[in-house]
């Protein structure tokens, strides 16, 4: 990468960072102040109900990452004529999405009583899933004009503003929650911000990119076309992969009870929270390697892509090893005995995290070789293996089972396929070594968490000082061991040598 690629990523990962370890911040204090006025009941609903939308939303799936992937060889080439055509596509093409995902939304509303399992009545529920319902709805009314901004590497100033209103959110509906006790007010304070934070990020993208507001001819039907095609295998990857994680929790609603999302939610906000700090570091290099595919030779993406897999073993390592022996003291501290649930289904947690993490680098430079024609089916594949895994293994061992199937139907599909893929077709190297490396990686980790875990089993962290205390230890002899795993790799020493150059500029 040039020094102005690594400085924009390192700008875009800080301002990313900091704004992730306050909306973590505010995602606890929302979600405590949430449980103890309405309970564990609206918890699972909550739950419930944004994994429903977050299903509906496969609408867009495919157009997001194909706008962002498309514009990043005329931003290089500094074509606003092209950047505004695109845009003025988008935009024809997301306001359709709206409307469907409205229309499909609203006819689900008849089926949401096959899908909540409370044994007491909850009143209002639809006029719930419609507010729900619009808070999805509003992100796709300005999007088309946001995603340039991550097109160009300047998401931090998304993450930025997302973090200021989130900020607001949680304070305004924290407020509401406390006066008025009242979920609907709570929703509809929701919808309001999200619909003004919304326009405001778009005011923005508008402010330094104005041109996207000219009027232009149409793109050409050709090319218009090349990108649909390109969109259609991106659609059918992701319908499937946000199948594979998003049907956890209407699962377990269905064959075990929606109360039991809510006490599963806990432990998926902290887990997705630190994978999303995690992602920091990969998602925001990811415009910079799709410029460098465009222009760099495939040796020096090899390498970047080696350094990259390098920082996603020693964080896998270390993160796995970490939310394994914290995360129930966590929840102790955090909520009480009564939500803690059980050892197994920790472990459950735990393997399906690693796959998230490890595998980052992979998602990485498929996103930015629009590697998607290729492994559209196989992503499919992976999506009933899921399904039907998870109704067999739910039945038999309730709640861990429906995770366990997650990780199996993963390591049958797309977690050996499509390395393979990007190494014989992108690198135009055997695929071996990496297999070697995730060997490695699994049992280096395994390796350090029974260490850690025969040191601390006896370490029980049953206030916050004694928390802290304990996670700190956790991480700092976690982090010992991953290096000493890892010291004698060749990427490792580069690694250091890159982030010693980056912290002296």
């Amino acid at each position: 990468m040039t020094e102005g690629r690594i400085k924009n990523s390192v700008r875009n990962i800080g301002y990313r960072l900091v704004s992730q370890v306050a909306s973590i911040v505010l995602k606890f204090v929302s979600r405590t102040i949430f449980i103890y006025i309405l309970g564990v009941e609206y918890l699972g609903i909550n739950g419930l109900f944004s994994e429903i939308l977050q299903m509906l939303s496969l609408a867009d799936l495919g157009f997001g990452t194909a706008m962002v992937f498309s514009m990043y060889k005329p931003l290089a080439e500094h074509d606003e004529k092209r950047l505004t055509q695109l845009v003025a596509l988008y935009k024809r093409i997301y306001t359709i999405i709206a409307i469907a995902i409205t229309l499909i939304g609203v006819a689900l509303v008849p089926f949401l009583k096959y899908l909540v399992n409370l044994d007491q009545n909850i009143p209002y529920l639809r006029v719930y899933y419609l507010l729900y319902l619009a808070n999805t709805v509003s992100s796709y009314l300005v999007v088309y004009k946001t995603c340039i901004l991550n097109a160009d590497q300047k998401n931090y100033l998304v993450s930025k503003y997302n973090t200021i209103f989130n900020f607001i959110s949680i304070i305004i509906t924290s407020i509401v929650l406390l006066l008025t006790h009242n979920f609907m007010v709570y929703l509809i304070a929701q919808v309001v911000i999200t619909y003004t934070n919304n326009f405001y990020v778009s005011h923005v993208a508008e402010k330094l990119y104005p041109y996207i507001n000219n009027k232009v001819e149409k793109l050409p039907k050709e090319e218009g076309r090349k990108i649909f095609d390109n969109v259609k295998s991106v659609f059918i990857y992701k319908v499937a992969n946000t199948l594979v994680g998003s049907t956890d929790n209407t699962l377990i609603s269905i064959l075990i009870g929606t109360v039991a999302v809510g006490f599963y939610s806990n432990y998926s906000m902290v887990i997705n929270n630190i994978v999303l700090f995690i992602n920091i570091v990969f998602s925001s290099v990811t415009a910079s390697i799709g410029n460098m595919v465009v222009e760099a030779n495939k040796k020096k993406n090899y390498d970047v892509y080696c350094l990259m897999q390098q920082v996603s073993f020693l964080l896998s390592t270390v993160a796995i090893t970490c939310t394994y022996l914290m995360i129930n003291d966590l929840i102790y501290v955090w909520l009480g005995e009564k939500f803690i649930l059980d050892p197994l289904v920790t472990v459950a947690i735990a393997l399906n995290m690693y796959f998230s993490v490890v595998l980052m680098p992979i998602w990485s430079y498929r996103e930015a070789t629009g590697m998607y024609m290729q492994t559209k089916y196989v992503m499919v594949a992976t999506a009933i293996v899921n399904l039907v895994v998870s109704i067999i293994l739910g039945k038999i061992l309730g709640l861990a089972g429906i995770l366990f199937a997650t990780s199996i139907a993963r390591i049958s599909t797309y977690f050996w396929y499509e390395p393979k893929l990007l190494f014989k077709q992108f690198f135009e190297k055997e695929v071996l070594n990496y297999y070697k490396g995730i060997l490695k990686n699994i049992i280096v980790t395994l390796l350090v968490a029974g260490v850690c875990w025969s040191i601390f089993r006896n370490f029980e962290a049953r206030n916050w000082l004694i928390l802290f205390v304990k996670a700190f230890l956790v991480l700092g002899c976690s982090l010992i061991l991953t290096i000493i795993g890892y010291c004698k790799d060749p990427y490792f020493s580069k690694l250091k040598t890159l982030i010693y150059r980056v912290i002296k500029r």
